[in-house]
């Protein structure tokens, strides 16, 4: 009884769609980046972007916290929904989002600053503690979720930077889940990594998807297959091809994504 129970949870836990997308389109300047990208990525699970270098994976993922608006020549068209509310809406503070929608780049970036404050910054910055008893719960909450904390509690005022790169990626990935975002977005999170802290990361990724929607860019097809429950193949701009992981690389539909996963392209 207790596994058929378990069963439906999974099954319901599948179907929540948390971010919406609707003909997206992306420009550079003259570049016409991202083409027409419709898809529904689902919460509590881990959606990965794979597909060659330059196919649009990392510019569609920026999309998701409107990091692209950083950029002077970038447009972006179409709707994109968490939860049903429209991002790009005008009365939506970009700020705002990108504490609900967290985010980990391909080099760990930890803060000039201790491995405390590194954690604390986003919180402080939206006023998430009201003294220092609660600021060092949500400090301890988010490391732990990064699976260092017993690697960093005895030396919380210590510099970041001190860090090895996996704890340093870990750290940063506390960092972006202190503000309790409701979607943690990973660029290439282990590109810059030695394999056993790249294991170490891909565990916390697991764990870290029965609490967050979590999407993924990686160039490494094994690493989309370890990880991720969903995967969206890009290819030139275009959403190729979006379903389960296991069919994706076992069956495809499309004849690109069959070259990609075999090798013939990218």
């Amino acid at each position: 009884m207790l596994d058929h129970n378990r069963m439906d949870f999974k099954m319901h836990t599948e179907t929540t769609t948390k971010i919406s997308a609707k003909n997206v389109q992306v420009h550079y300047g003259d570049t016409h980046a991202i083409k027409d990208v419709n898809v529904e990525i689902q919460d509590n699970a881990v959606t990965a972007f794979i597909g060659p270098s330059g196919c649009g994976k990392s510019t569609f993922l920026r999309c998701i916290n409107r990091m692209n608006d950083t950029i002077d020549i970038c447009r972006v068209a179409g709707d994109i929904k968490i939860d049903g509310e429209d991002i790009y809406d005008r009365r939506v503070d970009p700020v705002q989002l990108r504490a609900k929608v967290g985010m980990v780049f391909q080099k760990p970036n930890p803060f000039p600053k201790s491995i405390y404050d590194n954690v604390a910054y986003g919180p402080r910055i939206h006023g998430l503690a009201n003294n220092k008893s609660e600021m060092d719960d949500i400090v301890e909450r988010a490391l732990r979720r990064g699976a260092i904390w017993d690697e960093v509690k005895d030396r919380l005022h210590a510099p970041g930077t001190g860090l090895s790169g996996g704890q340093q990626q870990r750290l940063c990935i506390a960092r972006a889940v202190a503000t309790e975002p409701q979607v943690l977005l990973m660029d290439e999170p282990c590109s810059a990594l030695d394999p056993i802290a790249t294991a170490q990361v891909e565990e916390l990724i697991d764990d870290l998807s029965q609490n967050f929607c979590v999407v993924i860019v990686t160039h490494s097809m094994q690493q989309a297959a370890r990880v991720s429950q969903k995967t969206a193949f890009f290819h030139l701009g275009h959403l190729v091809e979006y379903g389960d992981t296991d069919k994706i690389f076992t069956n495809p539909e499309d004849p690109r994504t069959e070259s990609y996963i075999s090798g013939r392209i990218g």
